[in-house]
């Protein structure tokens, strides 16, 4: 099991901050720092010192880090267009010597969108373009130089792109797609992703989602095991019962709800609730980490949960 630390930064974050926390992260040994993508705050709170760019971010931890993986949870296609895109993440991928993981989702927030002026069409338009992103972003990845890259969609027209969009990883960096649909998202995942994952949902959940990729799979003639399966869950560790409800209270969480639905307890607990995970199917934890400030956290967590996952 590979732990790794997922922030939320539209919350409240500058750029150093975030350094801090994945310089820790890599420092303690996890095993990736990934940041979501929004510009506007959710629920409570200012969101100062305001919006950040994920892939702007990236690219600075990119070259300010040097060993830990780097990406997002998810990239929303409604933000970007895929070539540009394409070119972006691939730029990164260069900087950090084939560090990036590139998460994308539909697009989901609709109050981020009217805030800043980006379009949010229908949830069917949005998963049209979610498709033919994926499609788009793995094509003009894997085109070898010397040949071009077309593509005619609905949304999305590429004419003769040249091969030179070049990842450091090849084929290509990893592609994560993830979410709790049961059709389209299992389907997007087995053509494209590299790795499934599912956010905030019970382990029994997990599990019945996890089994619905690996049909989608079987369905589309791919091995199941083919993909790597990894959940998200918020953190909150403490090795006593006033560090657990300092923490929930700094987060502004109840810690008895936080117990139920997140990753929430004593070393040992949060060893035993990952354990769950693992026993269906998941390889990996995303822990995200609402107190950027609080680094003894992670070092908590790094040092009393890590060492006994194997």
């Amino acid at each position: 099991m590979r732990l790794r630390i997922f922030t939320e930064p539209q919350q409240g974050a500058t750029y150093d901050e975030l350094l801090r926390v994945a310089r820790r992260a890599e420092d303690c040994g996890f095993d990736a720092f990934f940041r979501s993508d929004h510009y506007l705050k959710m629920g409570d709170g200012s969101g100062e010192p305001g919006p950040t760019d994920a892939w702007i971010t990236l690219a600075g931890l990119a070259r300010d880090t040097s060993r830990i993986r780097l990406g997002t949870l998810m990239s929303a296609a409604t933000f970007r267009l895929p070539g540009p895109l394409a070119v972006a993440v691939a730029q990164v991928d260069q900087m950090s010597g084939g560090r990036v993981e590139f998460g994308i989702g539909s697009g989901w927030y609709a109050e981020e969108h009217e805030a800043y002026g980006i379009p949010f069409p229908s949830l069917a338009e949005r998963f049209e373009r979610y498709a033919e992103q994926l499609a788009i972003v793995t094509g003009l990845w894997e085109t070898p130089a010397g040949k071009t890259f077309s593509y005619q969609g609905r949304h999305y027209t590429l004419t003769d792109a040249p091969g030179l969009v070049r990842t450091a990883q090849t084929p290509r960096p990893p592609v994560l797609v993830g979410g709790s649909g049961k059709r389209r998202t299992p389907a997007l995942a087995a053509t494209y992703a590299d790795e499934f994952n599912v956010p905030f949902a019970a382990a029994d959940e997990t599990g019945r989602l996890f089994d619905g990729v690996r049909q989608a799979c079987r369905d589309a003639g791919r091995d199941p095991a083919d993909l790597v399966y990894s959940a998200a869950q918020v953190l909150c560790c403490g090795a006593t019962d006033a560090e657990l409800r300092r923490r929930a209270d700094a987060i502004g969480r109840d810690l008895a709800e936080l117990r139920t639905n997140g990753l929430a307890g004593t070393p040992a607990e949060i060893v035993d609730k990952i354990g769950t995970y693992a026993e269906r199917g998941a390889s990996r934890m995303y822990l995200q980490t609402l107190d950027l400030s609080d680094l003894d956290h992670l070092d908590l967590v790094a040092s009393e949960v890590l060492p006994h996952l194997g």
